[in-house]
C-alpha cells in the first residue's frame, strides 16, 4: 500500500505464478494486472469491467471525460485504492512510484525531501525548484508542492512509474525535459495527462475511459482519436441496424395473428426488447456551451506604461513595460516559472498594483480572471448553491446553466469536495463566464481539464470577439489560442514575439543554436518587419496620433499582413498545380501580382506606424 506521504511506494503482494508474472507478454515483466475492477463515487458509478494489463516497457495514457474516475483507477493500479469489486495482481515485489494529483510531502526540506546526491540536485534544477532546495515544504504553494513530489519520483530506482497529471506546474522547458526523461525509463509508465504533445511522444498505448467501460488504443493521441472516431461510426451504424430491424418487428407486432396460430411468445418478447432497445446515452449530453453574450468592448481596453513589478528587496521580474491591449488581442504570456507571468496577469487585472508605472483601463472594460487558484469554493456547498451564490436560493434557471456546463442533476446536488479536479475547475471556468467579460484573463487554464473540454475552450476563443490574454504551458493550447507572445525573463526583459508560441520557440532555438539573434528587448513592443526591396519610401507623418490609436491600427495592419502573405503563398504553391492550363495560370498570375502589391503596401503602413509611434 501506499506510504503516508502518497508518493512512494514498494507493494508486496501474494505470492503470484512465476511463469506468468516474471516472463509476462512477450518478455517483458508483468507489473500489474487488473482483471474486471470496479469503482464509485458516493451516488455516483465511476468504471466497471475495467481489465488492463501494464508490462515492462509499457508506456500507457489514460483519458476520459473529467469525473470518469481517471484519478480513482492510477490510485488502484498504484495500489493506494482497493476496487469495490474485481482482482488486482501485482508483480512480486514491483516497486511502484505514484504521484498523486494533489500529493503530500514528508515534513522538512525540500532538499530533504528529494535527496541528496548530483541526480537529486539536477532533478531539481530542471524542474525549476533549485532556489527553494532550502526552503520548509510546508511553505510550498500546491504547485511547488507537486514540483517536489515529482522530483522526488524521478530520482528512486521504480518498475512502474503512476503519474496523475505531472506536467501540471511545469514550465515548457521542464515538460520537454520531462518528455525526454519520461521516453528513456525502461520500466512500466502509466499517466493522465492533458498534454496532446506529451501523449503523443511519450505513450504508446491510451486506455480511454467511458461510460464506465475502458477502451484500449494502439498508439498515442492520434491513435486515440483515430479509435474514438471508428468506434462512434461503428455505434452509429449498429444503431441505424436496429432502427430497420425495429420498423420491421413493431410491422409484424401490429398484424393480427394468422388464423388457428398464435405468435410466439419468445418471438414477441425478442421484438419488444427491438424496438424499446434504444442507443447507448451519450457521455455528454451536447457540445459544451461556453456562450453567455459579450458587452462591446470600446477602443480603449488596457494601457500599461512603464509597468515594472519586484517583490521586497528581489530583482526586477520586468522594467519599464508598455503594453496596450487591443479589443481583439489574442496575446500569450510565455516564460520560465518565476518570470512573473502570473504576476503581470494580476496586475492587468487591477488585483495587484505594480511598483512602477501606472495601469489605465478603458471605461467598457469587464474583465473575468481565471487563474490558477480559481473562484474559492467550499467543498461542502453544494455545486448549485455557489452558482446561485450567498444572495438568492437555487433556481430552475441554475439547473439549465449547470446543464449546459455538463453537470447532471446528481452532480448539480452533489457537495463541491466530492468532484473531480477537472469538474471543480470546470465550475470556477462556468462562474468566471458567467459574469459576461469582454477581457478574459487565463491562467494556466488548461490543468485539470478533459481534453474533450480543451478543444471546446478553444474552439469558443477562436470566435470569441473580446481581448484575451493567456499563461500557459499548453503548446497545443498556445498555438491555437494566441496570434501574439509576451516572452518574460524574470530579470527584469520583456521581447513581443509576433506569431505566438511558435514564433517564439523558434527563435529560442535558433539563439540556441548560435544563429546570433539578439537578446530581448526590454520593454519593446513590436520589432521591425522586412520592408520589400525597391519599394517607395514611406508617407510622410501624419499629426500625432494617441498611443492606443497608433496600437490600434498596428494591429490591424499586421492582420492584413499576415492574410496578404496566407494568400500569396496559396497563389504561388497553386501555380504548380496548374502549369499546363494557360489560362489558369494567366489568371493566378494576374492575382499573385496585386497580391503581392497590396502586401508590399501594407508592410509600408506597418512601418510607418512603427516609425510614429517610436518618434
Amino acid at each position: 500500500m501506499c506510504q503516508p506521504d502518497g508518493l512512494f511506494s514498494y507493494v508486496k503482494p501474494p505470492r503470484m505464478p512465476r511463469l506468468a508474472y516474471e516472463n509476462g507478454i512477450m518478455g517483458g515483466v508483468i507489473l500489474v494486472d487488473l482483471e474486471r475492477v470496479r469503482a464509485s463515487r458516493p451516488g455516483r458509478p465511476l468504471f466497471a469491467d475495467v481489465s488492463l494489463t501494464v508490462a515492462t516497457g509499457d508506456r500507457l495514457g489514460v483519458v476520459g471525460l473529467n469525473g470518469t474516475g481517471k484519478s480513482t483507477l492510477l490510485r488502484v493500479i498504484a495500489g493506494c485504492d482497493e476496487p469495490e469489486a474485481g482482482t488486482v495482481r501485482r508483480g512480486r515485489d514491483a516497486r511502484v512510484g505514484f504521484l498523486a494529483q494533489r500529493p503530500e510531502l514528508p515534513p522538512g526540506t525540500v532538499r530533504q525531501a528529494v535527496g541528496e546526491g548530483w541526480e537529486a540536485a539536477a532533478v531539481i534544477d530542471h524542474l525549476g525548484m533549485s532556489a527553494m532546495v532550502d526552503a520548509d515544504v510546508a511553505t510550498l504553494s500546491g504547485g511547488q508542492a507537486k514540483r517536489v513530489a515529482l522530483a522526488r519520483l524521478l530520482v528512486e530506482e521504480t518498475d512502474l512509474l503512476v503519474l496523475d497529471e505531472p506536467t501540471n506546474h511545469l514550465d515548457i522547458d521542464a515538460i520537454a525535459w520531462l518528455e525526454d526523461r519520461l521516453a528513456r525509463y525502461r520500466g512500466g509508465l502509466v499517466l493522465v495527462t492533458h498534454d496532446r504533445h506529451v501523449l503523443d511522444r511519450v505513450t504508446t498505448k491510451v486506455l480511454e475511459l467511458d461510460r464506465g467501460t475502458g477502451y484500449v488504443h494502439e498508439g498515442g493521441y492520434a491513435g486515440y482519436l483515430e479509435g474514438r472516431a471508428l468506434r462512434d461510426e461503428q455505434e452509429a451504424s449498429t444503431e441505424s441496424t436496429r432502427r430497420n430491424l425495429a420498423k420491421r418487428e413493431l410491422a409484424w407486432l401490429r398484424r393480427g395473428a394468422p388464423a388457428r396460430t398464435r405468435k410466439p411468445k419468445a418471438r414477441i418478447a425478442a421484438a419488444t426488447a427491438v424496438v424499446e432497445g434504444r442507443r447507448a446515452a451519450a457521455a455528454r449530453p451536447e457540445e459544451l456551451e461556453l456562450h453567455f453574450g459579450t458587452p462591446r468592448l470600446g477602443d480603449k481596453v488596457v494601457e500599461l506604461h512603464g509597468v515594472g513589478h519586484a517583490y521586497g528587496d528581489g530583482p526586477m521580474l520586468f522594467d519599464g513595460l508598455e503594453l496596450m491591449v487591443d479589443p481583439r488581442e489574442r496575446l500569450g504570456l510565455v516564460g520560465s516559472n518565476g518570470s512573473g507571468k502570473s504576476t503581470l496577469l494580476d496586475i492587468v487585472a487591477g488585483r495587484r498594483s505594480p511598483v512602477r508605472g501606472s495601469v489605465v483601463h478603458g471605461p467598457t472594460v469587464r474583465i473575468g480572471y481565471y487563474d490558477q487558484a480559481g473562484v474559492s469554493l467550499d467543498p461542502d456547498q453544494r455545486v448549485r448553491d455557489a452558482v446561485a451564490g450567498p444572495t438568492r436560493k437555487p433556481s430552475w434557471e441554475d439547473g439549465v446553466l449547470l446543464e449546459r456546463f455538463w453537470f447532471d442533476r446528481d452532480a448539480q446536488w452533489a457537495p463541491i469536495g466530492t468532484l473531480s479536479g477537472g469538474e471543480r475547475r470546470r465550475l470556477q471556468l462556468l462562474l468566471v463566464l458567467a459574469a459576461r467579460p469582454n477581457v478574459l484573463l487565463l491562467d494556466e487554464p488548461t490543468n485539470d481539464f478533459d481534453l474533450d473540454t480543451l478543444r471546446v475552450l478553444e474552439d469558443f476563443l477562436e470566435d470569441w470577439p473580446g481581448a484575451l490574454i493567456v499563461v500557459s504551458h499548453d503548446r497545443a493550447f498556445l498555438e491555437r489560442t494566441v496570434e501574439d507572445a509576451l516572452a518574460l525573463d524574470g530579470r527584469g526583459g520583456a521581447e513581443w514575439v509576433p506569431g505566438g508560441y511558435a514564433a517564439w520557440e523558434a527563435a529560442r532555438r535558433a539563439r540556441a543554436g548560435g544563429s546570433g539573434a539578439g537578446s530581448p528587448s526590454t520593454g519593446s513592443r513590436r520589432p521591425t518587419p522586412p520592408v520589400s526591396a525597391g519599394t517607395p519610401a514611406p508617407p510622410p507623418k501624419r499629426d500625432r496620433r494617441s498611443p492606443s490609436t497608433l496600437h490600434r491600427l498596428m494591429k490591424t495592419a499586421e492582420r492584413e499582413v499576415a492574410e496578404l502573405t496566407k494568400r500569396r503563398d496559396e497563389l504561388t504553391a497553386t501555380l504548380a498545380e496548374v502549369a499546363a492550363d494557360h489560362e489558369a495560370l494567366a489568371r493566378i498570375g494576374t492575382e499573385l501580382t496585386e497580391t503581392q502589391a497590396a502586401l508590399d503596401a501594407a508592410e509600408l503602413r506597418w512601418l510607418a506606424l512603427a516609425e510614429e509611434a517610436e518618434s
